[in-house]
């Protein structure tokens, strides 16, 4: 048994603009809330006109503010962009309003081009101190912090629960090393997926936070009534994928009736490469293919991304997730004791 989670890229679209795409995350977690999901999750990702999350944090908020149980957090916060003095008061400050809520995954990758990193005043040499900026910023929220003579007000004490993101072995070594709990990205990137599970459960040390490893896993899962029908719904993800190698990051597309007609044979290869780790199709085959990730990977938690164009067709894929049954109970806070 696994816990599932959402990962939302609160896609701005062709007929939503970015108001309306913050306003069906928040709408889409309250869902998720009432059908059993463990954590909802939204991303850094800056200078892309389809994704509306840049300002993470500030989304983490308004998304809290909407629910009253469910887990919120960053999947994730990309460090090498931020000082780890800024991030703790961000997420304390998001502790303190919303207690026991707030999960904080760390990503390495600037996630972003190079103009626009330099937009942000930082460099590709900034994620060479990953490891110590996540320590730095696991001090300042932690309990012992309040004694130093830098602190991160009112981060300390608070203790968000940190994750290591990854898609590769990097993050995997280094969630072993710090004993935290890991969160691999194969919903884009999973070509390294169980190499970095095996690598992560190999050489974890137990730590404060963690006995034992505990490990995620992304995965794209396109759900509908029938699976003729999700398989056009998913054609909107392939699309995206598509202009992506294209150099083209725009806004979202409704799905079309043949998706051969829209990528060149190459690009297809491509983005059935990047999307390799996709369930599409009604209920049976979502389960049969989710309850094999599941055998396959090990994983404690499966973070579903279901990147479909309608908001009412979006929930209904996650409703029809949460009705399989086959979650276990809600996910531990891994908060350090």
């Amino acid at each position: 048994m696994a816990s599932f989670s959402i990962l939302d890229l609160v896609r701005i679209t062709q007929d939503t603009d970015a108001r309306g795409a913050l306003l069906n995350a928040r709408d889409l977690a309250a869902h998720a809330e009432r059908w059993g999901y463990a954590r909802f999750w939204v991303a850094e990702h800056h200078n892309m006109a389809g994704i509306a999350s840049a300002a993470t944090a500030v989304v983490i908020g308004h998304i809290a503010a909407g629910t009253r149980t469910i887990r919120v957090g960053a999947g994730g916060i990309m460090l090498p962009n931020h000082s780890p003095l800024v991030i703790a008061e961000q997420f304390g400050t998001l502790e303190q309003l919303f207690p026991g809520r707030i999960d904080l995954g760390l990503g390495r990758a600037p996630g972003t081009d190079g103009e626009t990193l330099r937009a942000l005043r930082r460099t590709y040499e900034s994620a060479d101190a990953f490891p110590q900026d996540v320590l730095e910023l696991q001090a300042y929220l932690s309990s012992e912090a309040a004694g130093r003579r830098i602190q991160a007000v009112p981060a300390a004490g608070t203790n968000v629960p940190l994750w290591i993101l990854g898609s590769s072995t990097y993050g995997a070594q280094l969630a072993a090393i710090l004993g935290l709990p890991y969160a691999f990205a194969s919903h884009f990137a999973p070509d390294l997926l169980l190499e970095a599970l095996a690598v992560y459960r190999e050489r974890f040390k137990p730590s404060a936070v963690l006995e034992r490893p505990y490990a995620m896993a992304g995965l794209n899962v396109i759900a509908a009534d029938t699976d003729e029908k999700a398989r056009r719904l998913a054609t909107t993800q392939q699309m995206s994928a598509a202009d992506q190698f294209r150099g083209a990051r725009g806004l979202s597309k409704p799905p079309i009736d043949d998706i051969e007609s829209y990528w060149t044979p190459m690009e297809k290869v491509q983005a059935r490469r990047k999307l390799a780790r996709s369930v599409v199709g009604g209920p049976d085959t979502v389960r049969a293919g989710m309850s094999a990730f599941i055998a396959e990977t090990g994983v404690d938690e499966v973070m579903i991304v279901s990147d479909i164009y309608e908001h009412a067709e979006r929930l209904r894929s996650f409703e029809i997730i949460a009705s399989l049954g086959m979650t276990s109970a809600p996910a531990p806070a891994l908060t350090a004791s």
